[in-house]
């Protein structure tokens, strides 16, 4: 069974009939809904079509009752679509059925038969969550969250994660460390060697970039997110602003890339759609630097 991040396949399902929702049951089908109330118990309610279902607080999420997830896990998910399954039906005081649901179970079963057999090196598809000055926070799986820090998200450098990347975007990640209650993973090994990205461009090219860090001996400039410049010094720019600039040199052997800039724009960068050169499998080795360059970058994954 696949186990994807909440809300990448949404349909928002809908039963018609107590029979189907039993049959749910005796199959096991995982389902997903929007949650439509988080009570003052922390219990989750959803609608189900032909009937209401409850996710009480302790099936809510992984850890909630081991206390090692705050609550906020579940207050969050309103009118946000989370992925569980049919335990019972049940009737409530006043004698209406109401379905008895787990998105614990789900979670569970998504940790041991999926996310406790990744290996260092293997590509996986998420959803980045929530974002942090740190990094990125992503659904690698059924609602469980994992971390890119920010120094993993592209080689060239940003000062928050919003400049990369934004809350709901699907995006490739690569598993870069796995400790025994802990992932880490990387977006960068996924979007091009320096040569690879080099190669999109050509010297005399006047192109787009983003204005990232500002030098009292020049600019720098992305072209992409794993490729920078250099351009000489000019006044009145700001980070994430966007310019256009003159390709003056690219220097494989010393990893640089010089460029002028011949216009400054008012608007400023969101982030876009990333380009992947690696999209699935597994790596093992990823060097970024080309083989004739002064300084060696590379990534192992072990």
């Amino acid at each position: 069974m696949n186990y994807y991040p909440e809300g990448i396949n949404f349909t928002d399902k809908k039963f018609t009939s107590i029979d189907e929702i039993k049959e749910a049951i005796i199959n096991g089908d995982i389902i997903e809904s929007k949650v439509l109330l988080c009570d003052k118990e922390h219990n989750l309610h959803i609608d189900l079509g032909v009937m209401s279902g409850i996710i009480p607080r302790c099936e809510g999420a992984l850890g909630i009752e081991e206390e090692t997830v705050r609550d906020i896990a579940l207050i969050s998910k309103v009118n946000k679509p989370v992925a569980f399954k049919i335990a019972a039906i049940k009737q409530d005081e006043f004698g209406n059925d109401y379905a008895l649901l787990s998105r614990r179970i789900v979670q569970l079963e998504c940790m041991r038969d999926y996310i406790s057999k990744l290996e260092c090196g293997d590509i996986i598809t998420a959803k980045v969550t929530h974002l942090e000055k740190f990094g990125a926070f992503i659904d690698i799986g059924a609602g469980l969250n994992s971390l890119i820090p920010i120094d993993m998200l592209s080689v060239s450098r940003i000062n928050h994660p919003r400049e990369r990347v934004y809350i709901g975007q699907i995006i490739q990640v690569v598993l870069r460390k796995k400790e025994e209650h802990k992932m880490t993973f990387s977006l960068k090994e996924l979007l091009g060697t320096w040569e690879e990205n080099a190669a999109m461009f050509s010297v005399g090219e006047t192109v787009m970039g983003i204005v990232r860090s500002i030098e009292n001996y020049g600019v720098f400039v992305e072209l992409t997110p794993n490729l920078a410049g250099l351009a000489e010094p000019c006044k009145n720019l700001e980070p994430g602003q966007k310019v256009s600039v003159f390709i003056k040199s690219v220097l494989p052997d010393k990893m640089k890339v010089k460029l002028v800039i011949v216009e400054a724009f008012n608007d400023f960068a969101l982030p876009g759609e990333l380009e992947y050169f690696i999209k699935d499998g597994s790596i093992s080795h990823w060097k970024y630097s080309p083989d004739n360059a002064v300084k060696l970058i590379e990534t192992r994954f072990v």
